[in-house]
């Protein structure tokens, strides 16, 4: 008897590389799935910028990098309290100084742009089709920075506002980078469940347009896997809107099995066994067979160095000076 129907996964027709440079933004399901490459010792960078939800302002934070268009004073806001901020930015991004501010957002986007050129792949998680736009300019904001409401106006972007905006990206500037949509499963209860429904909907029509259009881009189905394969309030945290851990924990499984081919699905399991006796914080550290885990440990993160061509120095030098 079945109880649950299970989301079949094709393997991506372009595998993830194990020494891939990937850049990952979007919405608080990004720093998910990065998360879980950086612990395996992956090159990612995530969200720079902080979470970003809707697609356009990822879109605009990719074209502001690419085309090295810095921030400027003109772009930077004061709230109530004195501090300077971005409505392109996160709430970190904010400073009492418009000098230190500017200097802190355009080193970032320096490095972004540095990371999505020398980029193999971005994952872009796409969270919410309703947007902020200030009242004064018409600009869709990244983050409304707590400032009062009458400044701005909500509306839900179509399927066609998206397609457009992604398609000129995915077809001309990306055109060479492999390309990961995703549609993260974190509900928006803000707008309310008939308001997140649809939103997920238009999201998910924008992101099939795109997919059929750019033969660079495939989807993840992180949403389904939550919404349709696991399909019960127990995968919930307590707040009832983000996955729970052992949700996320069955999504990036699904995740790796997608992702990865099977040889390098074994080097992942070698790595981490190899980390996991990293983070280990044995009783007796002054022990014999302690310090034999450690020079087995050593001898198979080398290895994997020289088989991967992943970076395993910081990890080598600490287990070193316990020798």
């Amino acid at each position: 008897m079945k109880f649950r129907t299970e989301v079949k996964i094709a393997p991506f027709s372009r595998p993830i590389a194990l020494n891939e440079q990937i850049v990952a933004l979007g919405s608080c399901f990004a720093s998910e799935l990065s998360e879980a490459l950086t612990a395996r010792n992956l090159q990612v960078l995530c969200n720079p910028l902080g979470p970003l939800y809707n697609p356009l302002s990822i879109a605009a934070a990719v074209e502001r990098a690419l085309s090295k268009r810095a921030f400027s004073a003109e772009e930077i806001a004061t709230n109530g309290e004195g501090e300077r901020f971005s409505f392109d930015a996160s709430t970190r991004f904010t400073d009492p100084s418009c000098e230190e501010l500017l200097k802190r957002l355009n080193t970032t986007n320096d490095r972004l742009c540095a990371a999505i050129e020398r980029a193999d792949r971005l994952i872009l998680t796409f969270g919410t089709a309703w947007v902020f736009r200030l009242a004064e300019s018409n600009e869709v904001v990244a983050n409304c920075h707590k400032e009062p409401a009458v400044r701005f106006r909500r509306e839900r972007l179509s399927v066609g506002e998206i397609v457009e905006r992604w398609k000129a990206l995915l077809q001309g500037p990306l055109a060479e980078k492999q390309i990961i949509l995703t549609l993260s499963p974190i509900r928006h209860l803000g707008d309310g469940l008939e308001g997140n429904a649809v939103s997920k909907a238009t999201l998910r029509l924008a992101i099939e347009e795109l997919v059929a259009a750019c033969p660079n881009v495939s989807y993840f189905p992180a949403y389904e896997l939550l919404l349709d394969d696991l399909r019960d309030y127990r995968f919930y945290a307590e707040d009832l809107v983000h996955p729970s851990s052992q949700a996320v924990k069955y999504i990036l499984e699904c995740f790796i099995e997608a992702a990865f081919t099977p040889l390098d699905r074994a080097y992942l399991a070698r790595i981490d066994r190899a980390l996991a006796f990293c983070r280990h914080r044995p009783t007796n550290p002054r022990s014999a067979s302690y310090r034999q885990g450690i020079e087995q440990t050593l001898v198979e993160l080398r290895a994997l160095e020289e088989e991967v061509k992943i970076d395993f120095s910081a990890q080598i030098q600490a287990l070193e000076a316990l020798l």
